[in-house]
């Protein structure tokens, strides 16, 4: 969360809240939009597009706004097809990065005209099912260890792994996939998630580099574009740096014309699938305390949980905390706890934080990603409204808190039953 958006919000808090309630995510269009300028500016020398990652933020204001500045969407699942669709996009403005994927998520990409990303042999065999294989395709490939001094990966070791087609099995399906008439072939490679230095965008670089070599050598392939995918971190410790966006941007440029002046074929293009490092850092959960309570710690109970944000309890991820108008308060050790029951309810363990009371303000930072999108329905305790802080100085909702209705919603429908006659003999 940035101080200028800290400081305007904070400004407009009371009155913000005494319109829409507590809790509410609410995102920051001005700082969403100089993210994306900024990177346009760093890639400014290069070909490159930016799709926006749908599952970090699946709001429709949203993505309208990340398609007008010009953003594609990466997509994974029939939802998030539909919201990039509906978001304006079309053909190639969406990659259709799924794993595990099923024959129906392949024919609503299809449809769609969608820039599909092969992450295993059998996505690719479902294709030639299908009876239509496009002429553009990107394989997701899996280094094996050749990523390792990265450091841990969430996409897992060569030999625990569910992503990427193994390198050694990389070069017999591109020749299959020629012999269905795909006449484009890009490469897709993340190493992991929330890197604050660039150096592994470049090692996942380099590592496709090196296999649009042997394709280009084994098949005669000239490969069209890299993925680099997502994983661009934001620093959501106060201490921690602001990610090199221009130096990453510098360094790609450097790379890809050294490659082209070398091997005298064209430079591929460069694409991202990055959601965090877009709209993560420009948005906040705002809550309020509810209950002050005393045991073996002291806490802070708020009128949000882990439904709202799930990450600190998923893994144990760090969100800031803030309380507006603390500053001259004095500081106590406290853990931020929701309602859930679940210990592990809490956005902050053992943090430092000004005193507070029932009815105060408590800020989660840095939600514009990965946050709302991950929510979930357990206990009853659903999740909150999103709202938008527009650039004109405006707030408006942009989705509505759920209720029970919605809670409710799935045991409305028509009765189907298999009677015991319809049923295999000996089953009953």
């Amino acid at each position: 969360m940035s101080k200028d958006f800290e400081r305007r919000l904070d400004s407009v808090l009371p009155t913000v809240a005494a319109r829409f309630g507590t809790p509410f995510h609410i995102y920051d269009e001005r700082g969403i939009q100089e993210t994306c300028s900024a990177f346009e500016a760093a890639f400014q020398h290069t070909a490159y597009r930016e799709h926006f990652a749908v599952k970090g933020l699946p709001n429709p204001v949203m993505l309208r706004m990340l398609a007008d500045r010009g953003l594609g969407f990466d997509c994974s699942s029939l939802p998030e097809l539909t919201l990039a669709a509906q978001a304006g996009a079309v053909g190639h403005d969406i990659c259709f990065t799924s794993n595990n994927t099923s024959r129906v998520e392949l024919e609503a990409a299809l449809r769609l005209g969608a820039l599909i990303t092969v992450d295993d042999v059998t996505v690719f065999d479902k294709l030639v099912a299908i009876g239509d294989v496009p002429e553009t395709l990107c394989f997701r490939v899996h280094p094996g260890t050749g990523g390792a001094e990265v450091g841990e990966s969430y996409l897992g070791k060569a030999e625990s792994a569910k992503f990427g087609v193994p390198v050694d099995r990389l070069v017999e399906l591109c020749a299959r996939a020629r012999q269905h008439g795909v006449r484009s072939i890009g490469l897709h490679m993340m190493l992991g998630s929330g890197f604050l230095s660039y150096q592994p965008f470049l090692r996942s670089l380099d590592l496709l580099l090196e296999q649009a070599d042997r394709l280009h050598e084994s098949l005669g392939v000239a490969i069209e574009f890299v993925n680099l995918g997502g994983g661009i971190g934001i620093p959501y410790r106060p201490t921690e740096d602001v990610f090199d966006l221009p130096g990453l941007g510098r360094a790609i440029h450097d790379r890809l014309a050294r490659w082209e002046r070398r091997h005298g074929v064209p430079r591929p293009r460069v694409l991202f699938e990055s959601g965090r490092f877009v709209t993560g850092p420009h948005g906040v959960l705002v809550t309020r305390v509810v209950n002050r309570m005393s045991k073996g710690r002291e806490y802070v109970g708020v009128d949000a949980g882990m439904s709202a944000l799930m990450r600190p309890a998923l893994y144990g991820a760090y969100h800031h905390v803030t309380v507006p108008g603390g500053a001259d308060r004095p500081l106590e050790i406290v853990d931020v706890v929701g309602s859930l029951c679940e210990n592990n309810d809490k956005f902050a363990q053992q943090r430092e934080l000004p005193a507070t009371r029932e009815g105060d303000f408590v800020l989660i930072h840095d939600t514009g990603a990965h946050a709302l999108s991950m929510g979930f329905a357990y206990n009853g305790r659903l999740r909150p409204q999103e709202l938008l802080f527009r650039r004109d100085g405006s707030v408006e909702r942009i989705r509505r808190a759920e209720n029970e209705g919605d809670y409710f919603a799935t045991l409305d429908f028509a009765p189907l039953r298999l009677a015991p006659s319809e049923l295999p003999v000996g089953a009953v």
